[in-house]
């Protein structure tokens, strides 16, 4: 257990530095969105790269993982929706709610923690659900939330211009074109492989500490005070209901004779462990929805998860070296 906090210690206490940073102006609110659009248009896209060049192909978009995480995902989001919507918080916020329990902070946190949890390999799975929460899970929740009072058509239009906004997000371009590389053995000419190279390596520190400042803008701009009642239960989903539901899912595949390796499967339930991914508190806002409760569910979950993820880890046999 102490050589996991060792590991996970740091990564949490950047995420606090950073919600500090803004707290104390030390950071300038001005300077947060800039920060972001730094880690998800540079950083992040050259540190997914870089893994999925360096990964076999099939580890980094394996169907056997994308169909049991989606199949989970799916689960998570009807199972959330269901118990949440109801006159206090209608289908926008429902929906909103739906995707920052099925949707763990995998870029930002994850991609690092778990290679440092887990060696170079916990890579390949760890970008293969990432892609499809990218990819599926947030168009699937996000044409919900548009489907208020509308109709199939309306849906359907919906998720035509979400799909239209997430083929603009730079990480699941990054990600195939790690892959490419990988399948063709292409590797980048030296100049420029250093230029990814220094922005990677920036990619982590960064990124966690722009998680904070993040939570603190969304807490600052949430116009609504929202009760625990609406937000715990969901931050519970996230962190103990997703990792054991994908837990059991995965050994139902493995029973059924499924490609799906132990270790594969471990890097998935603890990827399910993380706490909500933080931009959903940008896309709340950006889609009028309640950011007071998206960012009280991210902030109870990351808090929650530096002792929630650490025995999830601890109970999977993680022993970092």
């Amino acid at each position: 257990m102490i050589s996991i906090v060792a590991v996970t210690a740091p990564f949490f206490a950047l995420v606090l530095c950073g919600w500090l940073a803004a707290q104390r102006r030390v950071l300038p609110e001005a300077a947060i969105p800039g920060l972001n659009a730094f880690v998800l248009y540079f950083a992040l896209p050259c540190m997914l790269f870089r893994f999925g060049a360096g990964t076999p192909v099939l580890q980094t978009l394996n169907p056997t993982i994308l169909a049991v995480y989606l199949l989970c995902a799916a689960l998570v989001v009807a199972l959330t929706i269901a118990l949440t919507i109801g006159p206090a918080v209608p289908l926008k916020e429902a929906a909103f709610g739906a995707l920052v329990a099925a949707f763990p902070n995998t870029g930002f946190m994850g991609v690092p923690l778990l290679v440092a949890l887990l060696g170079p390999a916990a890579a390949g799975p760890t970008i293969s659900v990432l892609t499809a929460d990218l990819v599926v899970t947030t168009t699937a929740c996000l044409a919900v939330a548009e489907a208020q009072g509308s109709g199939g058509q309306g849906l359907w239009r919906s998720a035509r211009r979400i799909l239209l906004g997430v083929a603009k997000n730079p990480m699941p371009w990054a990600i195939a074109l790690g892959a490419t590389f990988s399948a063709m053995g292409w590797q980048l000419w030296g100049p420029a492989d250093a230029v990814v190279k220094m922005l990677a390596d920036a990619a982590s520190p960064v990124a966690l500490f722009t998680i904070g400042a993040v939570l603190w803008r969304a807490g600052r701009h949430a116009h609504t005070r929202t009760p625990p009642g609406r937000y715990l239960p969901v931050a519970a989903i996230k962190l103990l209901l997703h990792p054991l539901l994908l837990l059991g899912l995965g050994l139902a595949a493995q029973a059924l004779g499924a490609p799906l390796d132990d270790f594969a499967l471990m890097v998935i339930v603890l990827v399910a462990a993380l706490p909500s991914a933080s931009n959903v508190a940008i896309l709340a806002e950006r889609y009028g929805a309640d950011t007071g409760r998206v960012a009280r569910i991210i902030m109870s979950s990351t808090v929650a998860a530096f002792v929630t993820f650490t025995a999830v880890a601890w109970l999977s046999g993680v022993r970092p070296a």
